[in-house]
């Protein structure tokens, strides 16, 4: 009778120690597959989010010279208007995350900041020049420059940057509703997401 408890006991502990080792290489392996499920997210995020409008703007150019004594002036002027395109865009492929297996933790580091791109299409109207006044390659590049420089100052007082960071934003979200569906958490710069909400109060 003895020997009929020791042999029990020795397959019951035999059949608890496979039943706790298998419990742990499924919890392992569970662990590794949530692992690589956030990294192909974060992946799949890092094209770029980009918001693109058209703006419309019209410039009049004029320019003057003086010559003898100011006793003469050669003039020159054009009507110029630019159609652009305008782009926004996050490069979240450069966006730092680190992962924490230990404590289920995704944390979000640094996200690049946004990108502007200027493509003006510019044309010119109306163009009058004097004989000693004429344009040169040097005022065209002078009046780019000068219509980038507004354009710039434009759009990003526009609703366009808006719409831009509301896209980053819905992308961020893929990675909390993801996380939080497998009970980990999200981090920001030491800032826990608790919900979607938490996106709209971030300093992005």
């Amino acid at each position: 009778m003895k020997n009929f408890l020791l042999a029990f006991l020795f397959i019951a502990v035999l059949i608890l120690s496979y039943l706790y080792i298998r419990e742990r290489k499924n919890d392992k392996d569970s662990l590794e597959e949530n692992t690589e499920l956030i990294r192909n997210q974060i992946r799949n995020v890092g094209k770029l989010v980009v918001t693109e409008g058209n703006f419309t703007q019209v410039f009049t150019y004029k320019n003057s010279k003086s010559f003898y004594l100011d006793i003469l002036s050669a003039r020159k002027k054009a009507l110029i208007i630019v159609n652009a395109e305008a782009s926004v865009a996050y490069d979240l492929s450069k966006m730092e995350t680190e992962i924490d297996r230990k404590n289920k933790k995704v944390i979000i580091k640094n996200i690049p900041e946004p990108e502007l791109k200027i493509d003006p299409n510019i044309k010119y109207y109306d163009v009058t020049q004097d004989y000693l006044n004429q344009f040169n390659a040097e005022d065209y590049n002078r009046i780019k420059e000068r219509i980038e420089k507004g354009l710039r100052e434009k759009i990003e007082k526009s609703s366009l940057m808006t719409n831009s960071q509301n896209r980053l934003i819905s992308e961020l979200q893929k990675i909390y509703i993801l996380t939080s569906s497998m009970g980990w958490t999200l981090e920001y710069r030491n800032q826990p997401i608790k919900n979607v909400e938490d996106f709209e109060s971030l300093k992005l």
